[in-house]
């Protein structure tokens, strides 16, 4: 499965990390500016604080477009969740509508099926998840097949097959949005860069004025790190504070019966 560098570390730990580093650059920033400025008594009428506002208002934008991003498809993960145990729902029920054996086959194997698509917390047990749902379904297809070639077959059959086949469509959409379909990790990097520069520059600006606001500088650091680190946690589709209800699918497990 593939992972980016910053899934390695918890969220809470990125939020410390972050707020940490940004508070240690602000203060090198504050003493670089005030030592700049006893050079250069001027520099307070410069450009800097235009600069520093600048760069606040461009970073501001960038975590508001990162942010929708990332919601967006968390958004879609929740909804296909919701979606995927519908159609598992529907599918199930027209499969009474076969004939044996196919009928008992068929609803034996959906509810071995559905357990495997609630969303585990760790990359190992989704793998193997992932690869005992594409076997199952490969099962399921064959079965339709062969019902499908049989006399009995009718329009009930094909409104099964139809089920079957956003069940099967479901699963590709559910593995590409869950795994594949995330931030760009360098989009992630900019912002954690560019945000402890931003502070960096905020306590540069101080310095160069020889004023501060220790207070100030602590709710900056919170809000951008609060920010950041919400965009991470809605980013991460298997772990993290912030996670996809899996309840309909939990509740079609209880429905159906353990396989």
């Amino acid at each position: 499965m593939p992972t980016q560098a910053l899934d390695s570390l918890p969220i809470p730990a990125i939020f410390a990390l972050f707020a940490i580093i940004s508070l240690a650059l602000y203060e090198i920033g504050f003493r670089v500016g005030r030592w700049w400025q006893g050079r250069t008594p001027g520099e307070q009428e410069g450009p800097t604080g235009v600069l520093v506002g600048s760069i606040l208002g461009l970073l501001a934008f960038l975590l508001a477009i990162t942010m929708g991003m990332a919601s967006d498809r968390f958004d879609t993960r929740r909804s296909l969740v919701l979606e995927e145990a519908n159609t598992i729902g529907t599918t199930y029920l027209r499969a009474g509508y076969l004939t044996e054996p196919a009928s008992t086959e068929i609803r034996t194997l959906l509810r071995e099926y559905v357990p495997l698509r609630i969303a585990p917390t760790n990359q190992a047990t989704l793998a193997t998840n992932i690869a005992r749902s594409s076997e199952i379904l490969d099962d399921l297809w064959l079965i339709a097949e062969d019902v499908a070639r049989s006399p009995d077959a009718n329009d009930v059959t094909a409104l099964f097959i139809e089920s079957l086949n956003d069940t099967i469509d479901l699963n590709t959409t559910r593995i590409i949005a869950g795994v594949y379909a995330r931030v760009p990790e360098t989009v992630l990097w900019l912002l954690v860069g560019g945000s402890i520069l931003t502070l960096a520059m905020v306590g540069y600006s101080a310095g160069t004025t020889g004023q501060r606001s220790v207070l100030t500088a602590v709710v900056l650091i919170l809000a951008f790190g609060a920010v950041l680190t919400l965009v991470i946690d809605l980013d991460r589709p298997q772990d993290g504070l912030i996670n996809v209800s899996q309840v309909p699918l939990i509740q079609l497990t209880e429905k159906l019966g353990p396989p």
